[in-house]
């Protein structure tokens, strides 16, 4: 760069700086001071290993986290590529519906659920008609994951089928005229070209889970992830010092999964025309 550019490149950065310092470095900066302020110190943000509940959470959220990014996706993959490759009557209206959830909060998103799965939700009136029994999960583990795989499956779906586009049917045709059963063409040609996309979706799609906070704050009456756990210690014990070192391990946790889901990515070419 001309030296004499260097004015005008400073002046085109700064207000972005600005915006960066003010809004993302000074509160995450006061964030840690006030984590590491408390009763236990410095020592507050090893509480996800030594609080037993706090570890509890770290689990579980982390578990659920990874169990929704690979049904989502599983399910998105298989959807994107079919709509990809078929012209149907209906088919744009078929994503839109897809997409849709991308404009739900995650309280309302909480709220389908319970009316899918919750005391007076559709699956329970259906099994109580059946058995005599109503089957109701919306307030546990697998309702919030059924929560979480549908605002998933939309930001997944999208970017795979970005990339499916970009895959050239040459190749599965010659890995067809090769003699390689279907299965191997999806291993050998499709999955490698999706790859990038499907690195990179996934870690969005953990990287929301852990920090998603509205279905959990709907859902969440016999079930703890750390977000809920951040919650309770800041509203409930009045621990803001604990809130804050929780809230930087979870930043930090959804931070090296994008790191490392972009080091990946990065470093893979996709099979593309």
């Amino acid at each position: 760069m001309d030296r004499r550019e260097y004015p005008k490149f400073f002046l085109l950065i700064l207000p972005a700086a600005v915006v960066f310092i003010a809004f993302f470095i000074i509160p995450m900066v006061r964030l840690a001071v006030v984590g590491g302020s408390g009763e236990l110190g410095l020592a507050a943000y090893m509480s996800f290993i030594t609080t037993p509940r706090h570890l509890e959470s770290m689990i579980a959220t982390v578990l659920l986290s990874f169990s929704v990014t690979l049904a989502a996706l599983a399910i998105s993959t298989a959807s994107g590529l079919f709509l990809v490759r078929n012209r149907f009557m209906g088919r744009e209206t078929l994503i839109s519906m897809l997409t849709f959830p991308l404009a739900f909060p995650g309280v309302v998103i909480g709220f389908l659920v319970i009316m899918l799965a919750g005391r007076q939700g559709l699956i329970g009136e259906v099994t109580k008609a059946l058995t005599g029994s109503k089957m109701v999960f919306a307030y546990s583990m697998t309702g919030l994951f059924i929560g979480y795989l549908y605002f998933s499956i939309p930001r997944v779906i999208l970017t795979i089928m970005a990339a499916a586009e970009k895959l050239d049917p040459a190749l599965e045709e010659a890995a067809r005229s090769l003699g390689a059963a279907p299965w191997r063409v999806i291993k050998d040609v499709v999955l490698p070209a999706l790859r990038p996309g499907l690195i990179a979706s996934g870690a969005i799609c953990f990287a929301t889970s852990m920090g998603a906070f509205g279905t959990a704050f709907t859902l969440a009456t016999n079930i703890d992830v750390l977000p809920m756990t951040i919650y309770t210690e800041f509203t409930l014990n009045a621990n803001i010092a604990s809130a804050a070192s929780l809230s930087i391990i979870l930043g930090l946790v959804t931070w090296v999964a994008l790191f490392i889901a972009r080091s990946l990515s990065g470093s893979t070419v996709a099979a593309s025309g």
